[in-house]
């Protein structure tokens, strides 16, 4: 395998990088459904959250519930976010091929 690794722009207007490194190749069990995510790290940052600047300024306000804009920012998050949480099994990938036909429409 010529790369182990990849870099990928979600949102280009925000311009949230990832680098997504594959570490390890498993063998394939023909009873899983792939694409699967095994590990990971952390909550990804709310959708429209203003790129990093905005990410790091909401995870200030979260952080101190005597912040004048704790209140607003809890509702607009739904009740609450936990930046540390992260569950694989909670991970859904979309169909691709689904996907390619919205993009060609």
């Amino acid at each position: 395998m010529e790369s182990k690794s990849a870099d990928y722009t979600y949102d280009f207007g925000d311009n949230w990088e990832h680098k997504i490194k594959l570490e390890k190749m498993l063998p394939r069990d023909k009873n899983v459904g792939y694409p699967i995510c095994i590990a990971g790290r952390r909550a990804c940052p709310p959708e429209d959250c203003g790129s990093i600047p905005g990410y790091e300024h909401l995870l200030e306000i979260i952080e101190n519930p005597h912040h004048e804009e704790y209140e607003e920012m809890m509702e607009w998050l739904g009740g609450g976010f936990d930046p540390e949480h992260f569950d694989a099994k909670e991970v859904v990938f979309d169909d691709p091929d689904e996907r390619r036909k919205i993009a060609f429409e």
